[in-house]
């Protein structure tokens, strides 16, 4: 829901219409609806509003409350913002409006920082105090919302996209060399602060920052949740860890309905999606519309997972859209996808989401969607073999990492390798922090927090809001998680990962789509390059302005083209789509 952006003047100047608009301008996609700016003494506003709650004029923003003296631009739903609102009523405060950006502006005023974790959703906002000269900054516990930011000329900028900071003009759009060694260690995860370029930052998930008139900040973690089990855990069975799980999961989706517009599914037809499916059942959801999408098959490789999708629209009855996308559409929505990435990403999944998401925007402006499960109940191939870890930081390193410090050597051209191992220094920092139990309570934190943010949540934002998309992610309910931190790691690596996912799910949906291999949005084309594939990534990365960016040695390069197919990373995604996608996007930036 939205895009918001902004710039903010500690040296005494008027922020910049000019870039604030220009910032807005980009961020159109994410709110198709309508748009805003305000500037008042030091502070800017702009906004791009995608209408899901109180679809008035009412809720426009940048939202001014000029009797409490606070000013707002927000991104995301706030689900309990009716409750909070009645709390709020009682206490004395009249409201204008009927959504829940308003609704953030009183809980602000009533309850200063602490009123952020009252808070049930997603969402990244500003709010600037009028009296103090304040500003505050915010984002959800799962970074879910995005926030950039940006120093630029005596001024701070913020927005939804790093493009569109870029796109305002003054931002060092240099290298990041330690974040460019995340992005090939950790199949394009840089995770926050850094981003790809030395001027963007990205505040943190489950962050406070206040700044002072003066332009002096400091940060607050608000949420950092114990991967630990608490008194009375040991005495829990694996039954009564099921219904809780259950009753959980059915709060957290019925959260995630409340909208004044219909809300639909993005079914892959794997067990996360298909659970959604069967609780919105359950509970009386009625024509409810589920989504599909399939590539052709490659080097053997199916491209589609239809036979489970529709197996769960038939069960539940939804009113269901398959897209299928032949090669030659693949090839075209190419550059839109890459153009909608905030960061580069590797994922194939990204154009699977970009052109799902192109179709579920024609019909409907809010879905639900899986993501995070396998991170929060222990999906993944990394996981089983820590269970007899003694030594975290490395057999987590050897199942993750796309390839060794040392490998990068051969990869990396010189000026741009970092003496020091900065990705296993990352690792070791958030694995060995107190707070966890046990080697994979202390990777799935770690996935959980910080991989998780600029991998996949990052993906089904970025790829669905190119289209006006409103996306929720109900396995990324912080309750729910909380709960899911306090499961013994043994009974989410059952039968293969997830497997107290599994027991909830059984009594829910058919037992075919839990019974299988992993699936996800396949796209072979991408995998086991050739044909126009190949010259398209040969061209991007002879180009010009790669030769002159020179990131990589060429004999690397020389090798990925001489046989793509052979150079597949542990993760089994392919070295030079990786190069090649962050070359098209550099250059999509510099557009």
């Amino acid at each position: 829901m939205c895009g918001i952006c902004g710039e903010v003047r500690f040296d005494g100047g008027t922020p910049s219409v000019l870039a604030i608009s220009t910032m807005a301008d980009v961020l159109a996609p994410r709110g198709p609806d309508a748009s805003g700016i305000v500037i008042r003494g030091n502070v800017g506003f702009g906004h791009r509003r995608l209408r899901i709650l109180d679809l008035s004029e009412k809720s426009q923003q940048p939202m001014i409350d000029a009797d409490l003296g606070l000013s707002v631009v927000f991104n995301g739903c706030i689900y309990n913002f009716r409750e909070l609102r009645a709390e709020l009523q009682e206490k004395g405060y009249r409201f204008f409006s009927d959504g829940d950006t308003e609704v953030i502006l009183k809980a602000w005023h009533a309850w200063g920082e602490d009123c952020i974790s009252r808070f049930h959703g997603m969402f990244a906002f500003a709010i600037h105090e009028r009296d103090s000269g304040r500003l505050a900054m915010v984002r959800d516990r799962f970074g879910i919302k995005p926030l950039y930011l940006a120093q630029v000329d005596g001024a701070l900028r913020f927005a939804s996209s790093l493009p569109a900071l870029a796109r305002a003009g003054g931002v060092d759009t240099s290298i990041d060399r330690s974040a460019l060694h995340n992005y090939m260690s950790f199949h394009a995860v840089v995770p926050p602060p850094r981003t790809i370029f030395n001027g963007v930052r990205k505040l943190p998930a489950a962050t406070i920052r206040i700044y002072e008139a003066d332009g002096r900040f400091e940060d607050r973690l608000y949420w950092d949740p114990a991967y630990a089990r608490g008194p009375g855990d040991g005495a829990i069975s694996r039954e009564e860890w099921a219904e809780r799980l259950l009753s959980a999961l059915r709060l957290a989706v019925k959260r995630r309905m409340i909208a004044d517009v219909p809300v639909g599914v993005l079914l892959s037809g794997g067990v996360d999606s298909s659970l959604i499916v069967g609780l919105l059942a359950e509970a009386g959801q009625r024509d409810l519309m589920s989504f599909s999408v399939g590539f052709e098959e490659a080097n053997g490789e199916k491209g589609d997972e239809f036979v489970y999708s529709d197996l769960i629209a038939s069960h539940f009855g939804t009113d269901h859209r398959k897209i299928f996308v032949p090669s030659d559409q693949l090839m075209g929505a190419l550059p839109g996808t890459i153009a909608a990435m905030s960061e580069p990403m590797v994922s194939y999944d990204n154009v699977g989401f970009y052109l799902l998401s192109k179709e579920v925007s024609k019909h409907i402006k809010v879905v639900q969607s899986g993501q995070g499960a396998d991170e929060v109940f222990g999906g993944y191939h990394w996981y089983p073999p820590l269970a007899e870890s003694n030594d975290v930081v490395e057999d987590y390193g050897k199942a993750f990492r796309d390839r060794s410090h040392e490998m990068l050597r051969t990869q990396l051209a010189p000026d741009w390798m970092p003496e020091r191992d900065p990705s296993g220094d990352l690792l070791r920092e958030h694995l060995l922090r107190d707070g966890a139990d046990t080697p994979v309570d202390r990777a799935l934190r770690l996935d959980s927090n910080v991989m998780l943010v600029d991998d996949p949540v990052k993906r089904v934002d970025n790829m669905t809001m190119a289209w006006g998309l409103e996306a929720r992610v109900p396995f990324l309910d912080h309750e729910l998680v909380e709960l899911a931190a306090r499961i013994p790691p043994e009974e989410k690596l059952r039968d293969g990962g997830k497997g107290i996912l599994k027991d909830v799910a059984r009594r829910v949906v058919p037992a075919d789509v839990i019974d299988r291999k992993k699936g996800y949005f396949p796209v072979p084309q991408l995998k086991y390059i050739a044909g126009p594939y190949l010259d398209m990534l040969r061209d991007a990365l002879s180009s010009r302005a790669a030769r002159e960016r020179g990131l990589f040695r060429q004999d690397y390069l020389e090798r990925l083209f001489a046989n793509p197919s052979e150079h597949i990373t542990p993760l089994r995604g392919s070295e030079l789509w990786q190069a090649g996608l962050l070359e098209m996007w550099l250059q999509a930036q510099e557009a």
